[in-house]
């Protein structure tokens, strides 16, 4: 059976640390905490699990910090989680019958990270990250924000889930300062780091240069094809934020040439129209949505509800705005099928009955 080391790096959890490391301890043979300035409690509390904890000055750079506790590591495999991240009992019981039988030859074991949940607990938000990796490989995180590792070797998909807690809000500029710092110091960024830069300044709501941004890294024609249709995404929303709807349009329309379309693509194409009032072509864009097959293996970000519940219910006010009442409520019926719960498709029920019994 192999072993692996669990490696953190944290600052200020003491909230979420001990619910974390509860979900992990009894399978970990190692656990590494690299604290990055914590002025809470969160050591003490991570010395109930581990004797290894250690101080690390922080220097805007997560990678660094990420290096450093990998460094401490002395089992098989190595294994990262945040501090708000969490094991499922199902998932637990996955990695603890994964780690006696996975088949030492596997480099890189990936598994589903679940970020973006409905009211109800629905997963709506997931991709895949590299969570279990050979430690004499020696992988190297790169990258000051939004690190990722270098990987080769024999990389398998796995049907673990880790499930994202967040009970802090975040700091939304954080990750931006960190960008603005580096290009201040005359640092080039990567085509990865052009790409999550653009990200940052459209999270901070600094459309024009989000924009200038995207574009700079699709220029490229480096990206990752994953990274190349969320950006085709993204810079939709920019446009549509500064009210340029013909780019926005071209953005979107742009994504095709990397991939066969997506569902959060189709359903922006289908906003697009919408918006326009024409419902035909609308509706043809978000019944696509529901018509494409559902990526499985992808590694990029999958936004579930653009691929089921989205389109129909849109497709319900759709057809209602060209009077067709009985595609109307069959969408409707459609979208209950995801969420029966959900407020819309509630509300729609309740009208759609009220004008049925009015008409009787």
């Amino acid at each position: 059976m192999l072993s692996i080391s669990l490696c953190m790096i944290v600052k200020n959890e003491e909230d979420v640390i001990a619910r974390c490391l509860d979900t992990i301890k009894d399978i970990v043979d190692e656990i590494i905490i690299v604290d990055t300035g914590s002025t809470d409690n969160t050591k003490e509390i991570s010395r109930v699990f581990t004797d290894e904890i250690y101080e690390f000055e922080w220097v805007d750079d997560f990678s660094v910090a990420r290096n450093f506790a990998f460094s401490k590591a002395t089992k098989d495999y190595i294994m990262w989680l945040d501090a708000d991240d969490v094991l499922l009992d199902e998932d637990r019981l996955k990695l603890g019958e994964l780690k006696k039988t996975l088949d030492k030859t596997v480099d890189v074991v990936m598994m589903k990270y679940n970020v973006g949940f409905d009211a109800n607990g629905k997963v709506t938000l997931s991709y895949y990250r590299e969570r279990l990796l050979r430690r004499l490989n020696n992988y190297k995180w790169r990258e000051p924000v939004h690190e990722h590792l270098e990987l080769w070797g024999k990389i398998i998909n796995s049907d673990i889930c880790i499930t994202h807690k967040k009970e802090h809000v975040n700091i939304v500029s954080r990750n931006l300062t960190i960008y603005e710092k580096l290009i201040n110091r005359g640092k080039t960024l990567s085509t990865r780091g052009l790409y999550y830069y653009a990200r940052e300044l459209y999270y901070n709501e600094k459309y024009e240069e989000a924009i200038k941004f995207f574009n700079k890294f699709l220029n490229t024609e480096e990206g990752w094809l994953e990274d190349n249709i969320s950006a085709c995404f993204d810079l939709s929303m920019c446009y549509n934020h500064i009210n340029d709807k013909k780019s926005m349009l071209r953005s979107l329309l742009k994504s095709f040439e990397y991939d066969t379309p997506r569902g959060e693509i189709c359903c922006q194409l289908g906003y697009y129209y919408f918006n326009l009032a024409d419902y035909n072509r609308a509706i043809f864009w978000y019944k696509t949505a529901t018509e494409l097959k559902e990526l499985v293996d992808s590694w990029g970000f999958i936004s579930r509800d653009y691929w089921n519940f989205i389109p129909c219910i849109q497709l319900c006010v759709c057809y209602y705005k060209l009077g067709n009442i009985k595609e109307a409520i069959r969408y409707n019926n459609k979208a209950s099928e995801y969420k029966p719960n959900d407020v819309s498709v509630e509300y729609n029920r309740d009208y759609f009955q009220k004008t049925i019994s009015s008409e009787l």
